[in-house]
């Protein structure tokens, strides 16, 4: 006679836990801060067509790392029941913070009942509108349905900690456009630190070509979301590198695009 195969539901859940957050650490990271004129999104992805960010409705975002596949059927399902909501009840009826609900409630379900959880970490992002007041909303959903708010910046996948200790030590509110672009890339570039008294990894050099960027203007009457093609990143990001000692403003105009086309 056989015994059937048993583990500790504590055991289970840790494994799991273990599963997701390593393959959610192999991806290359998402930074995702707020600045004057709205919220910023930064991914390190040379890719053009495989992307981590995206548009969900008229002032929210989406930033997600991890498996490509699982956090890409989770942003459609978003579009769709943002678009739903909207259509039955109204436009203001849909906001960033049910949409992370519906997610945490979806990525919790699926980390308790299903043999293999999501290895994907999300963030919500939702922009105030012109005239109104109110701060841009930063919601991170983990692979396991827990959901945290923040209204300054977070960090996703890859080296978190040290990215995250490069923000806290220079982030500050109020950010132009340029300035927090610099910063974003600046955090993203923290070698992660040297393990086992190893040589500390040298710094690496980003890009434009290497960063798949865009904001949630919130200067703009309604669809908040626009890409910044690679020429405007370069344009940003020279206009503090070019800057002398003493400060200088940078411009947050952003020229049109032609990429704000939903997704």
């Amino acid at each position: 006679m056989t015994f059937p195969y048993y583990a500790s539901a504590e055991q289970i859940m840790r494994d799991r836990s273990e599963l997701a957050r390593k393959g959610i650490a192999r991806g290359r990271s998402v930074v995702a801060l707020t600045y004057a004129d709205g919220v910023l999104f930064v991914a390190e992805n040379p890719s053009n067509t495989l992307r981590k960010v995206s548009e969900i409705y008229d002032r929210i975002g989406f930033a997600a790392v991890g498996k490509y596949n699982e956090f890409e059927s989770l942003r459609k399902a978003g579009i769709q029941l943002a678009d739903m909501r909207g259509y039955s009840y109204d436009r203001a009826d849909v906001s960033g913070l049910s949409l992370a609900n519906a997610y945490a409630n979806t990525l919790g379900a699926v980390f308790t009942e299903q043999p293999k959880p999501f290895e994907v970490e999300l963030c919500v992002a939702e922009v105030a509108k012109p005239g109104k007041p109110g701060v841009s909303q930063l919601y991170r959903i983990s692979y396991d349905g827990s959901i945290s708010d923040e209204t300054r910046f977070l960090v996703m996948g890859g080296a978190t900690e040290a990215i995250a200790a490069t923000l806290r030590e220079k982030y500050e509110s109020g950010l132009s456009l340029a300035d927090a672009l610099t910063l974003a890339v600046d955090a993203l570039a923290t070698p992660p630190p040297a393990a086992n008294g190893a040589a500390e990894a040298p710094r690496r050099e980003l890009t434009a070509g290497d960063l798949e960027v865009a904001i949630l203007d919130h200067n703009r009457p309604r669809r908040a979301f626009r890409r910044l093609p690679a020429k405007t990143v370069e344009e940003l990001l020279a206009q503090v590198a070019s800057a002398s000692g003493e400060p200088e403003q940078a411009k947050t105009d952003v020229p049109p695009t032609t990429e704000d086309q939903p997704e």
